[in-house]
């Protein structure tokens, strides 16, 4: 390994001790909400968020001799993630914050199954277990809701999007055990936006409800950016 290599994985290992740091610090800071819904702070989200956007840059700048368009995919993915962020935080002063969040998060995931196409081939079998299972996660989570509204439906192929990230990543893993990390990733993915389907459309107002869809969604975001050290 070379000086600038080295250089780049201690960059890369602070960088995730930095994620770790500030998804932590706004937490253990924060206040509760009125609700009690959430404590984690929106400099806690955000700021977690942005960092992984550089740390998925970062791998990019590492990986683009070998593996150019597979680390591309992979930053474009996290970095549509954090405009999904934005608006979802409602720091981006659109209309319909959730379709904006929910279209921003369904690009990234395109980027992400194109990543994951370009390391391993097509598997059918697992993309149609987790099609399914993404598909009785919206019924059971969504649809049951009496109001069903358009975005009750746009919610469908938007689950069935994050699905098949979720079956894409395990067919790689599948045959390269290493990148599980991508497919556990992908998987906390869309468990954290099952979860928060609870809260946008059956108003579930339990305690902490809004700090577990961090703490899964952040750490799926870092494990599909940090899936990328296999590559090397």
């Amino acid at each position: 390994m070379d000086a600038l290599s080295a250089m780049m994985q201690l960059w890369l290992g602070g960088l995730l001790v930095a994620w770790a740091l500030v998804l932590l610090g706004g937490f253990v800071l924060g206040k509760p909400n009125p609700e009690g819904t959430r404590r984690m702070t929106l400099w806690g989200r955000l700021g977690s968020s942005a960092i992984l956007v550089v740390a998925a840059w970062s791998w990019w700048w590492q990986l683009h001799q070998q593996h150019n368009l597979t680390a591309l995919l992979v930053a474009l993915g996290m970095s549509l993630g954090f405009v999904g962020d934005l608006c979802m935080a409602q720091v981006v002063p659109l209309k319909n914050y959730v379709l904006g969040g929910m279209s921003a998060f369904g690009l990234g995931h395109v980027a992400y199954i194109w990543a994951g196409l370009g390391i391993e081939s097509f598997n059918v079998l697992s993309w149609l277990v987790w099609l399914i299972v993404g598909a009785l996660g919206w019924y059971v989570v969504v649809w049951h809701d009496s109001s069903r509204s358009r975005l009750h439906q746009v919610a469908l192929p938007y689950a069935l999007l994050l699905a098949s990230t979720t079956g894409i990543a395990t067919g790689v893993a599948l045959e390269q055990l290493p990148m599980l990390t991508f497919a556990i990733g992908a998987a906390l993915f869309l468990l954290s936006d099952l979860i928060l389907a609870t809260q946008l459309f059956n108003d579930a107002r339990w305690r902490g409800i809004g700090d577990v869809v961090w703490f899964t969604y952040g750490p799926a975001q870092a494990l599909i950016v940090y899936s990328m050290a296999w590559l090397l």
